[in-house]
């Protein structure tokens, strides 16, 4: 007896099953909080260098005082990094004239001021990371996905070694404690190490969530556990839309996408350990207490069988070690590896590329972010019925060509067409949420299970490398 032909005998897709599917809704829905936090953490607001001495201008209006104090764009708005070294009076006469001496302009020497009516503090404006330390803000992103990327290595290996649900809680235990001390950073490098720490710890929940709700199912239902998992993830952006345009501080924003780990903590104590993880591995009497648990909530009373039974199962060899190189050891495997890999980092790379930019297609990024959440459902929806209509090949083909499109088509329309940016780039954000979706449940298709985890981990590295990537691109 397979353990499929196990599955079907206690319920592929029954009460049990959906009980645990809704408890690990929780992890997966506190995911994109984290992922694609850097767009409002470190968003920049307006702002200028700070004008000293303004006791001496009592009697100037406020755009008196920057005009004279502050060089203008040529569109017309005032510098966001120079200022004059002396304030040029003669420009409160004619305010279209032009400094002819460039010496006379300097950069931001008394730090700056902020325009706080969309953001009440971000760690841009907490730790001045503007002009010359742009590059750190964008670079906060960059540390988080390193984190994640270490992270996929560790935890792939050890959730196949130890087991899946010891380091799914590990994982949102060091999510919550890392969360709550990147609230409490004091300095620039604490945020830093501490975001690094969160990523990592986050790629546990990322790489066991899906696997450990369907190995619980049946081959039939396992397409849909994974749409429906994925559906998650996108309501996780939504809310994270909503939680950003309700919390202004950014410490508190922490706070708020940090605390529902403690949440899914409580819920992981009713998620049982993979039976599939505990028959590979040699511990057939706990498999067999959660196959019987299984069968009673499935209302199959009936259901019986024993140890020694379970020990016949033609289940990979316990007792066999295996490694990330395992993955490479045969030529199927091997082909499987880079192949999935490239797949991942392009994936990867375009979803957080466009993830990552909410104010470069004309919308408001609140709005952005929710939109682009929203998308997300129906390309998953669609995505179910193609990947059984089409295939696992070419959904992920045709999702991938459709997306690299949109992209092309918003680097040619010109900034202003906004609305037809907008669309386009909503739709490249469905047909990219669709391939990462697909890749996802080939992936975790693609590798035995003994091998499954390393297998997701290697390919969440490889991905993680694409996101670590996105976020520079908004320097060039």
């Amino acid at each position: 007896m397979k353990f499929e032909d196990l599955l079907l005998d206690i319920g592929g897709f029954g009460r049990f099953q959906i009980l645990i599917l809704l408890l690990l809704c929780f992890p997966r829905i506190n995911l994109p909080m984290h992922f694609l936090l850097h767009n409002f953490l470190a968003a920049t607001p307006s702002h200028h260098c700070a004008i000293p001495h303004q006791e001496a201008f009592v009697n100037f209006t406020t755009e008196e005082l920057l005009l004279i104090s502050i060089p203008r764009e040529p569109d017309g708005t005032f510098r966001s990094c120079e200022m004059f070294s002396q304030p040029q009076f003669y420009l409160l006469l004619n305010s279209s004239l032009q400094p002819e001496n460039d010496s006379i302009i300097e950069h931001c020497k008394h730090g700056w001021v902020y325009d706080h009516s969309q953001f009440a503090s971000t760690i841009a404006t907490q730790w001045d990371l503007v002009c010359e330390q742009r590059g750190m803000n964008q670079a906060t992103a960059t540390f988080f996905f390193i984190g994640v990327t270490v992270g996929a290595v560790i935890f792939g290996h050890l959730s196949d070694r130890y087991g899946r649900k010891a380091l799914l809680l590990l994982s949102l235990l060091g999510s919550l404690a890392f969360g709550m001390l990147s609230a409490a950073s004091v300095s620039y490098a604490m945020l830093a190490a501490t975001r690094t720490l969160t990523g990592a710890a986050l790629s546990g929940v990322s790489l066991i969530v899906l696997p450990l709700g369907m190995e619980w199912v049946d081959v039939e239902h396992r397409t849909l556990t994974g749409i429906l998992t994925s559906i998650f993830w996108s309501i996780g952006n939504i809310l994270l839309a909503m939680a950003a345009y309700l919390v202004r501080d950014w410490r508190w924003l922490l706070v708020a996408v940090t605390g529902p780990c403690l949440l899914s903590i409580v819920c992981l104590w009713w998620v049982p350990e993979s039976a599939r993880w505990l028959i590979a591995n040699g511990n057939v009497k706990q498999a067999r207490r959660h196959l019987l648990r299984c069968a009673r909530v499935n209302g199959r009373k009936d259901f019986t069988i024993s140890t020694e039974a379970l020990k016949r199962m033609t289940t990979e060899k316990s007792g066999h070690s295996y490694s990330y190189l395992s993955l490479f050891r045969t030529p199927v495997l091997r082909k499987i590896s880079l192949c999935s890999g490239a797949v991942w980092f392009g994936v990867a790379f375009s979803y957080y590329g466009m993830s990552m930019n909410l104010t470069g297609f004309g919308l408001n990024m609140y709005l952005s972010q929710f939109v682009f959440g929203i998308i997300e459902i129906p390309a998953k929806l669609i995505m179910y019925v193609l990947v059984n209509r089409v295939g696992r090949r070419q959904s992920q083909a045709w999702t991938l060509i459709l997306t690299g499109l949109c992209i092309g088509a918003n680097i040619i329309i010109p900034k202003s067409f906004t609305s037809l940016r907008s669309v386009v780039a909503i739709m490249g954000k469905g047909f990219s949420e669709a391939a990462f979706t697909t890749v996802f449940l080939y992936t975790s298709e693609l590798y035995p299970t003994v091998l499954r985890q390393s297998g997701m981990g290697y390919t969440s590295f490889v991905a993680r490398l694409g996101g670590a990537l996105a976020p520079l691109l908004l320097l060039l």
